[in-house]
């Protein structure tokens, strides 16, 4: 269906939940759904792969191995990797990992790229994948309580997703891009219960999706997602408080101001412009609290 007509269709539901599950769904297509459904109503195969991120980039090269060397640390397997017009090299600082069978590379140019990135992700991975978790360059998934985000996902194999929030880290007063990981160099973080950190990345099962609403939620085809302390989820996560007790997102949202202007002149890979304005460097240089 059209996403204009979906959007429309979705706008009359009242319930925000709903509404945005109807997006999704509408934006898939009904008989796209009506399809996918039997499908994997037959596909009893099991998943060659336990956990991976998909994340789309553009110019990310200097943050990739820390990335990619932390979520392997706490048990993520395998990378699908969409390389949004990148100039910086990309292709080759990954090949590494490519060649070890860690990485998946996808080139995908254009402008507003990341729901065609997820989507794409979700078609190809379906069957493969137990888990794929969205997130971006600049997020790293930390759990608290559990060794493993494996053993954390254990507790929810009922579950078609479970939404993590953000901690969202500030540039600690940093101008420069200076040497070492993000991990060492950025220390302060907002408070908890900053209402920036009601936002939230989701880890889906693909077997029980249609795809993505935004980069936060997902559009379930059966079941109700959790909460990282497994409860159901029956409101919007912009109406709940942040839970960063059991697992969390770090969010290097801006970096050292350098690092932002950069971000700055490589653009959004969703959005409606490409221009990130010193608005967001503002709202997201939280340094509440050091670590």
């Amino acid at each position: 269906m059209n996403k204009v007509a979906a959007e429309i269709i979705a706008g009359i539901i009242p319930q925000k939940m709903a509404r945005n599950r109807w997006r999704g769904i509408l934006r898939f297509g009904l008989w796209n759904a009506i399809k996918l459904k039997w499908h994997l109503h037959k596909d009893v195969s099991t998943p060659d792969i336990h956990l991976a991120v998909c994340a789309i980039a553009k110019n990310e090269g200097a943050y990739f191995k820390e990335w990619i060397e932390w979520h392997k640390s706490v048990g993520v397997d395998k990378f699908y990797i969409y390389d949004n017009d990148s100039t910086d090299a990309t292709r080759e600082i990954l090949e590494p990992y490519v060649r070890m069978g860690v990485v998946e590379y996808v080139y995908f140019p254009g402008f507003k790229k990341q729901l065609a990135a997820y989507d794409d992700c979700l078609e190809k991975h379906r069957t493969n994948t137990r888990w794929i978790a969205f997130i971006d360059l600049d997020e790293f998934i930390v759990p608290i309580k559990d060794k493993s985000i494996p053993e954390f996902l254990s507790r929810f194999e009922s579950f078609p997703a479970v939404e993590i929030n953000w901690l969202i880290y500030g540039s600690g007063g940093e101008k420069t891009h200076k040497p070492g990981s993000m991990m060492q160099r950025f220390k302060y973080h907002s408070k908890p219960d900053h209402i920036l950190n009601r936002h939230v990345k989701s880890i889906v099962n693909p077997r029980r999706v249609f795809s993505m609403i935004g980069c936060h939620e997902v559009a379930r085809i059966s079941g109700k997602a959790a909460d990282s302390h497994g409860h159901r989820i029956t409101r919007n996560f912009r109406e709940r408080e942040p839970q960063q007790d059991v697992i969390r997102i770090n969010h290097y949202a801006v970096r050292s101001l350098e690092e932002f202007r950069e971000k700055q002149l490589k653009g959004r890979a969703a959005g409606r412009t490409r221009w990130i304005d010193m608005d967001y460097f503002n709202r997201f240089d939280l340094n509440d609290i050091k670590e």
